[in-house]
């Protein structure tokens, strides 16, 4: 049987600025065989900056104004990271990024935008909120209205420090939103006038909405130093304020030149025409954080929009070995100034208009760009694209048997490097694959258990396949000792292998260093898709060697639930595109939450019964607690969701273990009157890496649910009850 063609390139697009978003789009339009596609951004979310102010100023939605990007790479086949980028070392091709391994690439591009400059003014960084990232401009934001909420004109101070087209819309935006509470506003610009560059007429109506908002309007007033809340001029003088804004002139990441790559005389990425970097071919850069030094243009979305095609262009012509196209800016750019209210002004050159029909011409223009992302079109799958010079013109049979291992160079190296990083934790040798505990007592649990992919990111596809297979224990009462890893990489290059496996590997040993278990070896296959699994071996967590068991709950005893439900539906949506990312952001974080403390204070409690709720949903594993003795009430009230899970059961959306968990489930389920049909679907949701439900006296289940919560399961709650089981035809569970 053919196969697909191998991986054999990684590029990988740092930052999803606009150029990003729209090249990603496009690659995707005409995918490239043999290569894989990575976004790395901090964030799920990236905001439109043209509908920012609109945003501020409450005449969009959060959803409106920002591109999912982990939908959109769930759209385009390629990888979401949520990571931040501190460190590019082009020599070795590898990004290092936050609290996490480093990302190594084939290719590499850069649009990860600007940030306000904080460190020339003592006291900015430590007192100033800058306008980017956004995602910490819109949390305060909305702290700022809620305070502020029927204040009246003798709360807040707030002050703006830029004069540019960003300050002069951010003051406006926030005037407007805050005019019933009125507070005083203050607009600090240096230079002698606010919108340099701009017209008079332009800086005339900006100036009149400014003054109609009764915003107070300071220039040639240049900022020396910030304090708690007073911020001092050049001429001495010092003004008070609650909360300030920083939206000075653009400043790139400090490691754009901490990587040695050339750069202009502010730090910007320095690239020619074709947006390559003028001393590595290897490094592409757009938007805000490169500079084109043949033709230098201000720091404007705008550009980094009409760049997209060109870089999307060139990336694939650089990997397919083509001539690449060069880009050439505008030299003048339509500016249209967003004026607080429904209002905007429109500058270009000597050109200036004003008023509401400038809005609405800037407001279709705004979401006919966010359409792109929102209405995603269809794809072809399977569609036959340019390929790789470097891939076989003809796919190699795959073998099975001991012929589908991963190879031995690429394991030994992947496991060198994480035998470095993990000395204590990572003792597996390439090709071992039996566990020997140290004191040679063979552990008295054993569990297994397997995933495919679920997430893109195979870090954490690593961490949640550790998390997963060690709730096994936990749910036992069991502390793991050691584990032995089982994992199918799909057909690649024998780079791409290697990386892939350093990633999985260290995302796993992760969890299992804090669980102090140790990797003591494995298997590794080449297959279709990604698969990871682990055998965790334990030993009773408990002094007195007690352990948790599935079964012996007793009437009167409470049902407790640890962690939310909901991951089989929300990555069922995801599949279909039909998730918020920030949805997703949150499931994962469940599905990496730890079920040992839980485990720990289900043995303090006294628990009598206690499993981990995984592929067969909440019934299922209740099912399995109950026997055939007992029988269960649950309150559908008082089931925890993840963020987004009833949305997603409100719309029909399901897992596909989902119909057999029904099949087997339903006949032991009655359903009271009343109750939410569509919410009570949540009871036959598959779970990765889901909570334990604890069975535990009456007397105690408050205590526990305090307990937990206080050990970070801000999810826990009681859930139901165990009863005696009224007779053999009776429904085991009953859901109220």
């Amino acid at each position: 049987m053919l196969q697909q063609p191998e991986l054999r390139r990684d590029l990988v697009l740092v930052g999803g600025g606009h150029s990003h978003a729209l090249a990603l789009r496009m690659l995707a339009m005409a995918p490239l065989q043999g290569l894989r596609l990575t976004l790395v951004s901090p964030a799920s979310h990236t905001p439109y900056s043209g509908m920012l102010p609109g945003l501020i100023a409450g005449h969009y939605t959060f959803e409106q104004t920002h591109i999912d990007l982990a939908r959109l790479c769930q759209w385009a086949g390629a990888r979401f990271i949520a990571a931040e980028v501190t460190a590019l070392d082009p020599g070795a091709r590898r990004l290092t990024l936050a609290g996490r391994p480093p990302l190594t690439y084939d290719l590499v591009s850069l649009d990860i935008g600007s940030q306000p400059q904080l460190d020339d003014v003592p006291g900015a960084r430590e007192h100033a909120i800058p306008v980017k990232p956004v995602a910490g401009l819109w949390a305060r934001w909305r702290q700022l209205e809620h305070s502020l909420h029927g204040a009246g004109r003798g709360g807040a101070r707030v002050g703006i420090v830029g004069g540019g087209a960003g300050g002069v819309e951010l003051a406006l935006a926030m005037a407007h939103r805050l005019a019933p509470e009125r507070p005083f506003l203050d607009l600090w610009c240096g230079g002698p006038h606010i919108l340099p560059g701009y017209n008079g007429r332009a800086r005339r109506a900006a100036l009149s909405a400014l003054q109609r908002y009764g915003v107070t309007v300071h220039v040639d007033a240049r900022v020396t130093a910030v304090a708690t809340d007073t911020l001092t001029l050049a001429d001495g003088s010092r003004y008070p304020f609650d909360l300030l804004f920083w939206c000075t002139a653009a400043a790139p990441a400090p490691w754009i030149a901490d990587s040695g790559l050339p750069t202009d005389e502010r730090g910007f990425l320095a690239v020619t025409d074709a947006l390559q970097s003028t001393a590595d071919e290897r490094v592409f850069g757009a938007g805000d954080i490169a500079t084109q030094l043949a033709h230098p243009r201000p720091k404007a979305g705008v550009f980094a929009v009409r760049q997209a095609p060109v870089l999307a262009h060139n990336l694939r012509a650089y990997l397919l070995g083509r001539p690449l196209r060069a880009h050439r800016p505008q030299r003048r750019f339509l500016s249209l100034l967003s004026l607080g209210e429904r209002r905007a002004t429109a500058d270009k050159g000597p050109f200036s208009v004003t008023g509401a029909w400038v809005w609405r011409w800037k407001d279709r223009i705004d979401r006919k760009f966010m359409d792109r992302f929102s209405n995603l079109p269809e794809r072809m799958a399977g569609a036959a694209g340019a390929r790789l010079p470097e891939l076989p013109r003809q796919p190699p049979m795959a073998c099975g048997g001991c012929g589908a291992k991963v190879g031995a160079d690429s394991l030994a190296a992947a496991l060198a490097v994480l035998r470095e990083a993990y000395p204590a934790h990572c003792d597996a040798a390439a090709g071992d694959a039996v566990a020997v505990p140290a004191d040679g007592a063979a552990p008295v649990m054993q569990s297994l258990d397997i995933l495919r992919q679920i997430v893109s990111d195979p870090w954490q596809m690593g961490r949640i396949a550790a998390n997963h297979a060690l709730s096994d224990l936990y749910a036992c009462g069991a502390k793991p000792v050691s584990a032995l890893a089982a994992i199918t990489l799909p057909h690649a290059g024998a780079d791409i292998q290697e990386r892939d496996l350093r990633q999985l590997l260290d995302g796993a040993l992760a969890q299992f260093a804090d669980a102090d278990c140790v990797l003591t070896g494995g298997h590794s296959m080449q297959g279709a898709e990604l698969a990871v699994g682990f055998a965790v071996n334990g030993v009773p967590m408990d002094p007195a060697g007690r352990l948790l068991g599935k079964c012996g709950a007793t009437p009167g005893d409470r049902l407790v639930l640890s962690k939310p439900l909901g991951t089989g539906v929300l990555f069922a949506a995801h599949m279909q595109l039909a998730a918020d990312g920030r949805d997703i952001e949150s499931a994962v974080e469940g599905m990496l939450q730890s079920n040992r403390a839980a485990a720990e204070l289900a043995l303090e409690f006294g628990a009598s019964a206690c499993t981990d709720i995984t592929g067969f949903g909440l019934l299922g594993h209740l099912l399995e607690m109950l026997g055939s003795e007992l029988s269960a009430r649950l309150e559908l009230s008082r089931l925890p969701l993840l963020e987004g899970a009833a949305a997603q059961l409100r719309a029909g959306i399901a897992s596909s273990m989902y119909p057999a968990n029904t099949a087997s489930g339903q006949r032991d389920l009655h359903i009271a009157a009343g109750a939410d049909e569509d919410l009570s679907r949540i009871l036959f949701d598959p779970q990765t890496s889901g909570g334990l439900l604890i069975a535990v006296p009456g007397e105690r289940a408050d205590a526990l649910c305090d307990a937990l919560a206080s050990r970070g399961y801000s999810g826990a709650s009681i859930v139901g009850e165990v009863t005696a089981r009224s007779g053999a035809n009776a429904a085991r569970v009953e859901l109220v």
